[in-house]
């Protein structure tokens, strides 16, 4: 159905700014300096933010969405996230200079949910507490798990280009996109299947079994991965799309020798992958329950990332068996000294500062900027991102967050090269 007067008319002011934004030279610096951190290149400590608590963040209607027609509600709320984010936290954000129309891929999955309890807090969240019920059990439970088979609707997505070019078009250009790579976390999904504390009892009690669930995911999320690729879904992520859990992709280095730009293969893209729930899982049992089995997904890419909130200074003996590893997450569960002298010079340092910080009865701005120097004096030989992430809450006071990037940015030039 066409889009009414009224919808169009906002659609197309927010996207007349949108434009405007990035139509300025500043992104191709702020390209340049990515390009420069994820090519192991001197450069100051650059700054993003992302999973914000967006239920808090409405200031003088900013973010109030008046379309009606829901297809145009969600390119509204799009449009205006994007340009709160750029008026009031952009710290080193890149705004790209035409509209993204996604290709419609239809998946059957892995043949199995989670089965969960949730208790909210906030009722406008996102951010809920979860209990999960078992459904693996017994090794037979394996069969739970099936191969996805993956499909592309083409006039679903022919019809959303053709609705996007229709609004948009004269103002900037709308492109077809793929999927970008994938997060991929096979344990973020079996914790919820088997039970945090089944499944860690399990490392211990049944081995092989642990073993032969584990090596099934990653046979399904394989045959995933090459139907994307037979399908011609995939599309490069070396620009400002998010790697893992860090920042932006840009790098000299990808897509790297026999590259068909019609055909983008796994081997030209980022991939990244993560065990966050082995934050207290030694070394040796995180390689033989996890590294060991994730590494047949990380040896499909060009370059990697790993990790998201677990503590990984302990294990970069373990992470530096990755042969194309380039950037390393730095959660706030780290032992700063240790990492940097673990991490050197010879991987991005992705560092998470803690977002609690957001959240206390009282904001301490000059605490947010003491953790950051306490990272970043220890850090100086790194080269490093300051991911601020995970927040679940401000306290109903967006200024918190809008400070924390003023602060951010104001430390990061001090350890300018």
């Amino acid at each position: 159905m066409s889009t009414s007067q009224k919808d169009r008319d906002i659609l197309r002011g927010l996207a007349e700014r949108v434009a405007e934004i990035a139509a300025l030279p500043v992104h191709k610096q702020k390209a340049e300096l990515w390009t420069k951190l994820n090519d192991l290149k001197p450069v100051r400590p650059l700054v993003w933010i992302n999973e914000i608590c967006w239920n808090e963040m409405n200031v003088d209607d900013e973010l109030t969405c008046r379309c009606e027609d829901e297809w145009a509600r969600g390119q509204e709320c799009a449009l205006r996230r994007l340009l709160y984010q750029w008026d009031h936290l952009p710290g080193d954000m890149i705004v790209d200079d035409y509209l993204t129309s996604p290709l419609a891929i239809r998946s059957t999955g892995l043949g199995i949910d989670e089965d969960v309890d949730i208790v909210r807090t906030d009722e406008t969240s996102d951010v809920v507490s979860r209990w999960f019920h078992r459904q693996i059990v017994e090794p037979k439970d394996i069969e739970k798990i099936k191969m996805p088979q993956v499909t592309h609707d083409q006039e679903a997505t022919e019809g959303n280009y053709q609705k996007m070019c229709e609004v948009f078009g004269d103002i900037m250009p709308v492109r077809k996109v793929g999927l970008k790579g994938t997060w991929f976390a096979p344990w973020d999904e079996l914790i919820r299947w088997w039970g945090v504390q089944d499944a860690m009892v399990d490392l211990v009690a049944r081995p092989q079994m642990v073993n032969d669930i584990m090596s099934h995911l990653v046979d399904c999320y394989l045959h995933q991965l090459d139907q994307w690729e037979e399908l011609n879904l995939l599309s490069m992520n070396d620009d400002n799309t998010r790697i893992g859990s860090g920042a932006y992709g840009y790098t000299s280095e990808l897509p790297g020798d026999d590259f068909d730009p019609d055909r983008v293969r796994p081997k030209n893209m980022w991939g990244c992958a993560t065990a966050q729930i082995f934050s207290e899982v030694s070394p040796k049992m995180h390689w033989e329950f996890a590294l060991k089995h994730e590494m047949r997904w990380l040896e499909r890419w060009g370059l990697t990332y790993y990790g998201c909130c677990e503590p990984l200074d302990i294990k970069m003996e373990l992470l530096r068996k990755i042969p194309n590893l380039r950037k390393i997450s730095m959660s706030p569960w780290i032992k700063p000294a240790r990492a940097a002298a673990e991490v050197r010079d010879e991987y991005v340092f992705s560092h998470k500062p803690n977002p609690a910080i957001l959240a206390e009865d009282r904001w301490r701005p000059e605490v947010a900027r003491d953790n950051l120097h306490e990272v970043l004096e220890k850090a100086t030989d790194c080269h490093i991102e300051l991911i601020m992430k995970d927040i679940s809450t401000v306290r109903y006071d967006p200024r918190r967050l809008w400070e924390w990037e003023t602060i951010a940015m104001e430390v990061s030039e001090e350890y300018a090269p």
